[in-house]
């Protein structure tokens, strides 16, 4: 759920931001007790690994919602056979009416079909009709392991110029960062060169150590797992002393999010929704 920009105070902005977040969940057994721990009527993101696959999103996809949520899937481009394929996740989109997608290339190091990354795959899936009123896309505050700067900037533009041509309401969700000096540096140079998307801002939830590395030995792949793995700094805050508090980032943030068109948080939770919650529920009632 965005959230409009309203010229409201900032800690009040962010308050919104926290009790519309959106609590990502990944397809493992888990999942279940992490879908029992959700607010009702959440607003609830699905990843999508080469372990799992497609299907297995698509599969906790329909689950969640069944159980009052509103689920975000996502689609790997890396991991779509043919162009038969994306016209099946064309169908199965309409048919569930599934109003929200999020994009990403993914983590298979070859692709299993014609699609290495987002763009040829969104522009097939455009055209094969999905029914969709938005999609989302990743964007890289700190940068990536494997794509400069540049790159990463063009390509984030032309999935901008995409999804206003076919008429789609978009935004960008980040992977995480933990410099807020680097997040609104990043965002103020995307936001002159152009970029009018709103930005879903990713964050970590409240994470129990034990449970995230036996999580880690076991799934080994995913989105926020892959950016754990390179990026050491992050695991260390993650896994320090007391835990980490996602306060630490949003507080020092708080008097740009609304300037800077910050419209949603992503909690990345790794199936640890109930201390995250609890956490939400508690900032919400001190911001109050």
């Amino acid at each position: 759920m965005n959230i409009q920009p309203t010229h409201s105070a900032p800690s009040i902005y962010r308050r919104e931001l926290i009790k519309n977040m959106t609590y990502e969940l990944v397809p493992m057994k888990s999942a279940d007790k992490a879908i029992s721990d959700l607010p009702p009527g959440s607003n609830v993101s699905v990843t999508c690994s080469p372990v799992k696959g497609i299907d297995a999103t698509m599969a906790l996809t329909e689950q969640i919602r069944e159980r009052g949520h509103r689920p975000i899937p996502h689609i790997a481009a890396r991991l779509v056979e043919s162009l038969e394929h994306t016209s099946r996740i064309a169908k199965w989109l309409r048919t569930e009416e599934i109003g929200t997608l999020y994009v990403i290339g993914g983590d298979a190091p070859h692709p299993v079909g014609p699609y290495d990354q987002v763009l040829p795959f969104l522009g097939d899936l455009l055209d094969a009709d999905p029914g969709l009123d938005t999609i989302g896309v990743a964007c890289y505050p700190d940068g990536h392991a494997l794509i400069t700067t540049p790159v990463l900037r063009e390509v984030l533009h032309r999935k901008q110029t995409m999804l206003l041509e076919a008429g789609v309401h978009g935004y960008v969700s980040s992977q995480m960062c933990f410099d807020p000096t680097t997040i609104v540096d990043w965002l103020q140079t995307e936001r002159d060169e152009g970029l009018e998307l709103p930005l879903h801002l990713g964050i970590p939830g409240v994470i129990n150590q034990a449970k995230l590395l036996s999580m880690g030995l076991r799934l080994g792949v995913g989105a926020s797992l892959r950016y754990l793995r390179k990026n050491r700094s992050s695991v260390s805050r993650m896994l320090a002393p007391g835990g980490y508090d996602p306060n630490q980032l949003l507080t020092p943030l708080e008097p740009d999010l609304e300037r800077l068109q910050v419209s949603g948080i992503h909690c990345f939770t790794f199936n640890q929704v109930e201390n995250t919650r609890t956490w939400a529920q508690a900032t919400v009632e001190d911001l109050s």
